[in-house]
């Protein structure tokens, strides 16, 4: 090995060591902002106002997969939906 990839591998290393204890709150920060962004597409079909409904219109089919992970993660056994069967 020449000495350039000796020292990319440190690199890489180092910045594993230092991210590692981080990553958990990483990880669980997305998933709020995840939980968060579902909240805002779906509200409205919960009876909630949306004031964003018309740019979230869009996202629906994109993001119907990944509607029951979500609903729960918010602590609903079924789907508080009626259009939405996915239990």
């Amino acid at each position: 090995m020449n000495f350039s990839k000796k020292i990319a591998q440190a690199l890489v290393w180092y910045d594993e060591v230092l991210s590692l204890p981080h990553k958990a709150d990483v990880k669980r920060e997305l998933r709020d902002e995840d939980d968060l962004f579902h909240l805002l597409c779906f509200s409205e079909m919960l009876g909630l106002p949306n004031p964003v409904s018309y740019y979230t219109l869009e996202m629906y089919p994109h993001i119907i997969e990944q509607f029951h992970d979500w609903h729960l993660r918010m602590g609903m056994e079924k789907s508080p939906l009626d259009q939405i069967r996915c239990c």
